[in-house]
């Protein structure tokens, strides 16, 4: 049984699923999901494993059995980014946005280029509260979009992978969720596509299957 990934968009055949993985982090942010929790763990750890190989790279584990709102995502995120306390917002001074935006500069090194985060069991805060699970999910992606194409700064590419159940999948199958589309207050237009000029967050949706040694397109 493959690794299959499909669309919000299209994959390439490639040696092995986790430099797939790898190059489709290049432009989307993935959606990979599974009904095997331990295939699911074993996804999230050995891509994790592999893209903290690539030079240059943070990568960003967020525990997501613990994560049920804004406190404990901010407590994961805090251990997982290497910052100092976040204040428990999503968007004003100090809070999750601001700390996205921010580059680590390892002592002694060169500060990164490419920030990747793994978001094991998302689909426990899409249980939890749908609408904060959007609002992060929008930020991130936000944040990732406004460096990519709106900052003039040295380019810190950000991307992230939500693994998790079928949940996700049915999740990302809805035009008015973070997936598909920017959050959005009533009557206003989209923040980040007024930042990025992007119309709508790049992810591609990954099927996680038995087998993680071959891989394929759905």
């Amino acid at each position: 049984m493959p690794i299959r990934a499909g669309r919000l968009g299209l994959a390439p055949q490639l040696p092995s699923w986790q430099v797939e993985a790898a190059q489709l982090l290049e432009e989307h942010h993935l959606v990979a999901w599974g009904h095997d929790p331990r295939d699911r763990a074993r996804f999230g750890t050995e891509l994790a494993e592999y893209l903290r190989g690539l030079g240059d790279t943070q990568v960003c584990v967020l525990q997501g059995r613990m994560i049920k709102d804004i406190y404990s995502f901010c407590n994961c995120l805090e251990r997982a980014i290497g910052f100092d306390r976040i204040r428990r917002t999503v968007d004003k001074d100090g809070g999750i946005v601001g700390a996205l935006r921010r580059r680590l500069t390892p002592s002694g090194g060169r500060p990164i280029k490419r920030r990747y985060y793994i978001w094991q069991d998302a689909h426990v805060l899409l249980r939890a509260d749908h609408r904060l699970f959007g609002r992060l999910v929008d930020a991130i992606a936000g944040v990732a979009a406004e460096a990519e194409y709106a900052s003039e700064d040295m380019l810190l590419l950000q991307r992230a992978v939500f693994v998790g159940t079928p949940s996700l999948d049915v999740y990302a199958e809805d035009p008015q969720g973070q997936f598909r589309s920017w959050w959005m207050e009533e009557r206003e237009e989209p923040l980040w596509r007024v930042v990025s000029g992007v119309e709508a967050p790049p992810f591609l949706r990954y099927r996680i299957e038995a087998e993680l040694g071959d891989s394929g397109t759905l």
